[in-house]
């Protein structure tokens, strides 16, 4: 019997992402690592997977931050750590576009934009799509080509976009983002949500 924790890993870790994935967790289902909230990541991959695993149920979301670092910083090398972890399911990615003096990307497989529209482009910060396919430009998102994760969405800055993903507003961009990783996954839930 597969004892993994499915988890789904966000690259954001400031206020606003906190509360929406809190917001997200309570509507949709799982639980949210809020100790995992930092900007940058403060707490270790190993100290970060102890606290997936006493998480009551799944998926887990876990947040890490960079803080526009250039390289792999905190955030990436927790995020490298818990991705590789025996005892852990990666479902998806959210990946969260930021605007870097470094021009950090990686690929997605699609994104959001924030009127809530897949799209094969990229999007900014903003949620503006981009002209570049299937990537997005971050300060956490470094290492996530190299990451062995099924599916990576590519989301604008979480919890903002322009008040569109306000979690006063639901955060409708991230938990679309959610859902999907959900169902692309397989992974049975249902929402909490009236």
């Amino acid at each position: 019997m597969d004892e993994r924790r499915r988890v789904i890993l966000i690259t954001d870790g400031d206020e606003y992402a906190k509360r929406t994935m809190e917001l997200i967790a309570k509507e949709v289902g799982g639980r949210c690592i809020s100790a995992s909230r930092a900007n940058p990541t403060v707490l270790s991959g190993h100290e970060i997977v102890k606290l997936i695993k006493k998480a009551k149920k799944d998926p887990v979301y876990v947040m890490f931050d960079d803080s526009g670092f250039v390289g792999e910083g905190a955030g990436e090398q927790a995020m490298k750590y818990v991705a590789n972890h025996d005892d852990i399911e990666v479902l998806g990615v959210i990946a969260v576009a930021s605007r870097t003096r470094h021009e950090e990307w990686t690929r997605v497989h699609v994104s959001i934009d924030r009127y809530g529209e897949l799209t094969e482009y990229g999007v900014d910060k903003y949620g503006i799509p981009e002209l570049e396919e299937g990537r997005i430009t971050g300060d956490t998102v470094y290492c996530l080509d190299t990451l062995n994760v099924p599916f990576i969405v590519g989301i604008g800055d979480i919890g903002k976009m322009a008040k569109v993903d306000h979690y006063k507003n639901g955060s409708p961009i991230t938990r679309k983002a959610v859902e999907l990783i959900l169902e692309r996954s397989g992974f049975k839930w249902q929402s909490t949500r009236k």
